[in-house]
């Protein structure tokens, strides 16, 4: 049987289509610096302010199919790493316009495929030459250098964002003229201070060379930890032509011959890693950094003269948000903070100078609650069930006994996972006891790990071995009573010796903004979590997408001068077809791929305002590809770079007259899984929306019809 293969509409894919419009809606979250967007209900004429990716495709309509899958994606994203949905979003975006073009030049899809897989492959095993070890950066932790008093930069995280030297300073007053008012960046005691350099050459390690990894062990350790595996993309046995599940590797002529020796980069200091990583949001990462200097000396604090290494342990952190009041409440505290109802003032009073004794119920707290896998038995009826005065009378009989549980064994906290009845908590109140619903199930470990006490699923089960000790209840701190009447709560720390749990207060006198500032933080927490546990973080600042568009380059210039090799040697388990047709349009593949990353850069430096447009962003990053191209490797280029200048990566025209900071680092994992996910998808569904033809023979079309056909 002949199988043929047509695009529904060659010029005009619908799902590409469609993909560029919803990524090009969040052009302005690419960056470090992003630009608010207000989102308008038209129904209600609601309007909410968003700044990041997961916000903004809460607030569209994404009912599509390709929606669907676009929104799948970014969330698979966002729930696994909490970070990286923004370039997730525009390399869909990037990649669509690339494989739509190739489409518009001919190529087959199973040919695009193909080759855009292989490029992105080869493109992660490159950039294993940018990245930064991480040495026991908690060895001196209890050093005098804070985060709070390292002074920062006021221009661009990116090192492409800086300007050419030869445009001279004024391009600078110019930047601080027009970007955003999150551009300017003040130390972290709130002092205006001046540009130091963004990377800096670890010049006192240079004695310990022979520490340098192995880069094929670099290599061999990217692809184990980044979940390396096989594209999903098998709607069709022509797109999935090994047998064994092997994907297709470059040619030997295809390796890039490295040059001279390049710096050697390391960071063992967790100042300049969380400044590395904070990409321009200091208020944020100070708070991160606070909450990681407390467990430790929680940590320290318990084990003693144990030795064990100490893990950052971002499940054991949450925030308490609190919107309406002044930014300068925000802290960081041990133990657990959270609102109240105002009502509940005296009660704390009375609960403030007195040992607690609690109990941690794991379901809801009312009166018809039954645990999951929970079977009525069928032998029991129940009569008048609707009748409103037996409702009544059942739920008091139930407020009793719990009332006397509470008091048999002394109980004044009652912490609940799930939701409480109204009337229990009204009836405790005034019985001096404090119930507390929607507790998070890690908060109710740590309080079961600290007092002692066990959780238990109905209150009927509560006996004196369930119920902890030594629990302390107070106001977190004195608020204006002005605020706390607009705001309508109280807020309480609830505490016991020993318990690992930290609370981040994070308030914003926008309530607006508060949804945001949330997001913020915890980007930042995750980003030093991920390159803790990793070990090693990229060089940032857009060096590592900038080698993969020049490798890119290399790659499609190589495929046109040694096409024959290609063809003979490379892809001997595939149709002759397929091979003939993979040599003659590789190049063309290669290209489009590698404009999505200079449309990435472009981008970046307009969102920045390091170029007035992106026409002459595209201009700037031209120029620095002729010069990686001319020095014969790419990656020593950007390494020598960042060894020379001061100021950000091409730029030394104010170098000498800059301090020095640590360097501008991105974390590994969660990139190069943003990268595969939007890749995945656009291949995803540029297959999905192609036409499969079966039982037409070439010669029973017309040759009007045989346009636009690919005979398998």
């Amino acid at each position: 049987m002949v199988m043929a293969c047509r695009v529904i509409n060659k010029r005009r894919h619908m799902g590409l289509q469609q993909l560029s419009s919803f990524a090009g809606t969040g052009r302005t979250f690419l960056g470090p610096v992003k630009s608010s967007k207000f989102i308008i209900d038209e129904e209600c004429h609601e309007s909410v302010l968003i700044s990041s990716t997961i916000r903004l495709l809460e607030s569209l309509d994404l009912t599509s199919a390709v929606g669907q899958l676009l929104n799948e994606a970014v969330q698979a994203q966002n729930n696994t790493y909490k970070t990286g949905t923004s370039t997730l979003l525009f390399l869909v975006g990037a990649w669509s316009s690339a494989a739509e073009e190739c489409l518009h030049l001919g190529v087959p899809i199973s040919v695009i495929v193909s080759v855009m897989s292989e490029g992105l492959n080869s493109c992660i095993k490159e950039v294993v030459s940018l990245q930064v070890p991480i040495d026991d950066v908690f060895d001196h932790l209890d050093s005098t250098k804070t985060f709070s008093g390292l002074e920062t930069f006021n221009i661009s995280l990116c090192p492409f964002l800086q300007i050419p030297s030869d445009i001279g300073l004024q391009k600078e007053h110019d930047l601080n003229d027009v970007a955003s008012p999150s551009l300017t960046t003040y130390s972290l005691s709130g002092i205006p201070v001046k540009s130091p350099k963004l990377f800096r050459r670890q010049t006192e390690v240079e004695a310990d060379k022979n520490t340098l990894q192995n880069p094929q062990t670099l290599k061999n350790s990217l692809l184990a930890g980044s979940h390396y595996r096989k594209s999903i993309l098998i709607h069709s046995r022509h797109f999935n032509r090994t047998a064994n599940n092997q994907r297709i590797n470059k040619p030997d002529g295809f390796l890039e011959q490295h040059g001279a020796a390049t710096p050697n980069y390391r960071c063992n200091d967790l100042v300049e890693l969380e400044m590395g990583l904070s990409h321009g949001d200091h208020n944020s990462m100070k708070l991160v950094d606070e909450a990681v200097r407390l467990q430790y000396q929680n940590a320290s604090i318990q084990q003693g003269n144990c030795t064990m290494p100490f893990r950052f342990d971002i499940s054991r952190i949450f925030t308490c948000c609190l919107p309406g009041v002044p930014e300068t409440f925000s802290c960081v505290c041990p133990g657990f903070i959270t609102v109240v109802s105002i009502s509940n003032t005296t009660l704390i009073k009375e609960l403030e100078n007195q040992p607690v004794r609690v109990i941690l119920i794991e379901g809801d707290l009312t009166e018809n609650y039954r645990h999951l896998g929970f079977n009525k038995a069928t032998n029991i009826n129940t009569l008048l069930e609707s009748m409103k005065i037996q409702q009544n009378s059942s739920e008091e009989v139930w407020t009793n006994d719990v009332l006397q549980v509470l008091m048999k064994f002394n109980v004044n906290l009652v912490l609940v996972q799930g939701n409480v009845s109204e009337h229990l908590i009204e009836r405790c109140i005034h019985s001096k006891r404090l119930v507390i619903g929607s507790v998070n199930s890690t908060v109710m470990q740590a309080f079961a790990e600290a007092s002692g006490a066990v959780q238990v699923t109905y209150i009927t089960q509560v006996n004196e071995n369930c119920v902890g000790n030594g629990v302390s209840v107070a106001f977190w701190r004195s608020i204006p009573s002005d605020v706390i009447d607009r705001i309508n709560v109280i807020t309480i720390v609830i505490k016991t010796e020993g318990i690992n749990l930290v609370t981040v207060v994070l308030t914003s006198p926008v309530t607006a903004q508060m949804q945001t500032k949330e997001d913020r933080f915890w980007t930042c927490a995750y980003r030093l979590y991920h390159a803790l546990r990793e070990q090693k973080v990229f060089l940032g600042g857009g060096a590592v997408e900038f080698l993969c568009l020049s490798h890119l380059q290399i790659l499609a210039g190589q495929s046109l001068s040694k096409r024959n090799h290609v063809c003979s040697g490379w892809l001997h388990n595939t149709s002759s077809w397929l091979a003939s047709s993979l040599a003659l349009y590789r190049p063309t593949v290669l290209n489009c791929l590698a404009n999505g990353w200079h449309r990435y850069l472009s981008t970046l430096m307009y969102n920045t305002a390091s170029c007035s447009s992106e026409f002459e962003a595209s201009t700037f990053i031209q120029q620095h590809l002729q010069n990686a191209r001319d020095s014969g490797s790419p990656s020593s280029y950007i390494l020598n770079e960042y060894s020379k200048l001061n100021s950000g990566i091409f730029n030394s025209s104010i170098s000498n007259k800059l301090e020095q900071i640590p360097s501008i680092y991105d974390i590994i994992i969660p990139k190069i899984e943003a990268w595969r996910r939007a890749l995945d998808l656009v291949l995803l569904v540029l297959q999905t929306d192609s036409e499969i033809i079966t039982g037409l023979g070439h010669t029973q079309l017309n040759s009007h019809e045989t346009e636009g056909f690919l005979f398998l």
